[in-house]
């Protein structure tokens, strides 16, 4: 449950974000009857986000046996990947957002189809978040305990839900009152915590290529800690499905998980130096 509110919180949040300041736009240069446009893109981006999870989870567990590990192989280190591209993309572009955003309001509302552009950057900018998060969810759900296909789902979307909701509430205060969130400490903060849900994706979408065949054990089993922290208990579970915590991991699978954790932090902690370093300049 744990990783799949973090995800929503962020992906809901960059939603809210986004839908709040073409609001704020539209507010601005007074055509709020272009409203309902904005939000009947909203909710269209989000019954095809739905979609989307719903089709790539069904899809997945309509495998069976070495085609199922392959699946969920592809899955994590697909799903590792973007939510890298994104972590990295929010925290570089999130400062120019608005400026483009706002700019495309301008454009669109000075258009003869004002409602259809509106409908269109309202959707594609949501589509956006909630197909990653469609597929993150996914990935999230089969590092989760597929022997209780049920309780697994149950914790999956409660906290989907959870998260989603705590992105409107934020969203919503930032909109109507004088609260202001520190966007550039909360994307640091689950920068960092989202690069440890994606190396444990990555060790495990390399596990189920061990156990497809596909990428050698090299050594089977490196350590086996089970007997501390057993992966089948409920903390084992909680760590297997946030860190890809696995009692008895093989060596492909613990260089895979070292080799991206090592290399995405020094890259996060690089560009978030570099970006410090250029706003403390002072301007000509």
């Amino acid at each position: 449950m744990l990783p799949t509110y973090l995800l929503s919180l962020r992906e809901g949040l960059e939603a809210a974000l986004i839908i709040g300041i073409v609001l704020g736009a539209l507010q601005k240069i007074r055509r709020t009857d272009l409203a309902p446009a904005l939000w009947f893109g909203t909710f269209s981006a989000v019954i095809v986000s739905l979609l989307a999870a719903a089709l790539l989870t069904v899809f997945g567990l309509s495998f069976e046996g070495k085609a199922e590990e392959i699946y969920e192989g592809i899955t994590m280190l697909f799903a590792a990947g973007i939510l890298t591209w994104m972590i990295f993309w929010m925290n570089a572009q999130a400062k120019n957002i608005k400026g483009e955003l706002e700019e495309g309001v301008n454009k669109a509302a000075s258009n003869a189809t004002g409602k259809r552009a509106i409908f269109w950057l309202a959707f594609v900018a949501v589509v956006r978040e909630g197909v990653e998060l469609a597929l993150f969810i996914t990935a999230a759900f089969f590092a989760g305990d597929n022997d209780n296909v049920a309780a697994n789902t149950i914790l999956t979307l409660t906290g989907v839900l959870l998260g989603l909701g705590t992105a409107i509430l934020l969203g919503w205060s930032l909109l109507v009152s004088t609260a202001r969130l520190n966007l550039k400490r909360f994307f640091q903060v689950t920068g960092y915590l989202l690069i440890l849900f994606a190396a444990g994706l990555v060790a495990h979408g390399i596990h189920e290529f061990n156990e497809a065949g596909w990428i050698p054990n090299i050594v089977e089993h490196i350590w086996d800690v089970n007997a501390i922290v057993d992966e089948t208990s409920v903390g084992g579970e909680l760590l297997k499905t946030l860190f890809g915590y696995n009692g008895n991991p093989s060596l492909t699978e613990m260089i895979g998980y070292f080799a991206y954790l090592t290399s995405a932090l020094f890259l996060f902690n690089r560009n978030a130096t570099k970006r410090d370093v250029k706003l403390a300049q002072p301007h000509a």
